[in-house]
């Protein structure tokens, strides 16, 4: 690898392909880490783990490619529209405070004052004595942004759906679920002991065909979409969805972590986008660090369900440490504003509809993005994409490479998150430079 700047570049992708066949052979026992198969190291030793293995690879693919590692930048104050990375400003779109409450005055002070009243930590379960009057207050803002009856905050966004479908749902049950969802609940469907399947992504058709087939076989059955979904930036056809739900008797799981704040008249996400009651979906799940500027997950919904979870949930209630008083704290402002400021989801959707409006123009690929907070640029070449991110970086625009495994090789991108807080001078200014990368890239 000493002569790897010796290579053409028709030499270097050859030997990125094969890296990257190597790590997607490896990509089931990374999942379950275990030794490699058939090594004869050290059973004790951790570089024999295959994940670490992988990484080493990773490693040799940035090497090859003379590019830097663009993992764990160190960022050196708020990450808002512009960050700091080694004293260098960059346009940032590798972060989701998407409302720009995550350093707004008026957050960090109620987060501050929270540590002052109660400290850093609850330092107990909530249904022990780990419970402040500030958890209901934010539960009850978020209860009011879904339309819903309650709502329970936990402390982490993976977590919830972790834990809460895997404590509702059994053997005897059924989920479905888009083919594009979340990590966290495919996790969550595995520890239920459910049946699982997944539909084609947003192919509603689909779904009901499934569920003709499979319905009556189970006792219960949950559907599982996303209101935008992370990757594409595409917002799912949720009435159409409850239609099916209902025909088939079964209960609709809607994950709004890039959809609450973002979209909606007033950025209350998928029920206010598309005019409908909140209690047209049985479980509303949401994250606090995007929109709301905080750390953790919560759902929405009956006051049965979240009963139900707040008393009989082992991951997410009883086993687990209240969410703290900053986090909490920081949330309930971040949701107060949202609520009397819709102008700034309307905002980021403008700023994403400029985007993807000069992109198009450029004919750059924005895949399936709707305007929301989340736009990717397809190149279906990961060097390519890899060097489009060092290309950017070094003239101040910090964005991330999606690659194989999170995304098919054919489908490497740039994903860019979308901000309230950004000008459509810096939105211009990325997507020209962006486009100028293109083709000085392709055409070497």
């Amino acid at each position: 690898m000493n002569k790897v700047k010796d290579l053409s570049d028709a030499e270097k992708r050859q030997l990125l392909k094969q890296l990257l066949a190597r790590n997607e052979k490896k990509t089931e026992r990374v999942l379950n880490p275990v030794r490699s198969a058939g090594s004869t190291n050290d059973p004790t030793s951790f570089n024999d783990f295959a994940g670490f293995k992988m990484l080493q690879e990773q490693a040799e693919i940035f090497q090859t490619l003379a590019l830097k590692n663009p993992y764990f930048c160190v960022h050196e104050g708020i990450s808002d529209h512009v960050t700091h990375f080694e004293g260098k400003k960059y346009i940032n779109y590798s972060g989701y405070n998407y409302l720009g409450l995550s350093g707004h005055p008026e957050v960090s002070a109620a987060a501050k004052n929270a540590i002052d009243q109660y400290g850093t930590s609850v330092s107990a379960s909530r249904i022990v004595s780990g419970e402040i009057p500030l958890h209901a207050e934010l539960e009850q803002a978020l209860a009011e942004i879904h339309d819903t009856e309650a709502a329970v905050a936990l402390v982490s966004g993976y977590a919830t759906n972790v834990s809460v479908i895997s404590h509702l749902f059994g053997p005897k049950d059924l989920i479905v679920h888009d083919a594009l969802i979340h990590n966290s609940v495919i996790t969550g469907c595995i520890l239920s002991g459910a049946k699982r399947l997944a539909f084609p992504h947003n192919d509603w058709n689909a779904l009901d065909q499934m569920l003709q087939e499979n319905r009556r076989e189970h006792e219960r059955v949950l559907i599982i979409i996303e209101g935008v979904y992370s990757m594409d930036g595409d917002i799912a056809d949720l009435p159409r969805f409850i239609e099916i739900k209902k025909q088939h008797q079964c209960l609709l799981m809607v994950d709004e972590a890039h959809a609450a704040g973002v979209i909606g008249p007033r950025g209350y996400g998928s029920h206010d986008h598309f005019g409908i009651k909140g209690s047209e979906v049985d479980i509303w799940m949401g994250t606090l660090s995007k929109s709301f500027a905080s750390c953790g997950g919560y759902i929405c919904g009956t006051k049965a369900l979240i009963d139900n979870i707040k008393y009989n949930a082992a991951g997410a209630i009883l086993f687990s440490v209240g969410i703290s008083p900053a986090n909490t704290a920081a949330a309930l402002a971040a949701a107060r504003i949202m609520q009397r400021e819709p102008e700034r989801a309307a905002r980021l959707r403008a700023n994403s509809e400029l985007f993807i409006e000069r992109a198009r123009e450029n004919q750059l690929d924005t895949g399936d993005a709707s305007g929301t907070g989340v736009i990717p640029i397809i190149t279906g070449n990961s060097v390519l994409c890899l060097k489009l991110g060092q290309y950017l970086s070094d003239r101040g625009i910090y964005v991330h490479p999606i690659l194989y495994p999170a995304v098919p090789e054919s489908a490497a991108r740039l994903r860019f998150f979308i901000t309230c807080n950004l000008t459509g001078e810096e939105v211009i200014y990325t997507v020209d430079t962006l486009a100028a990368a293109m083709r000085t890239l392709k055409a070497n």
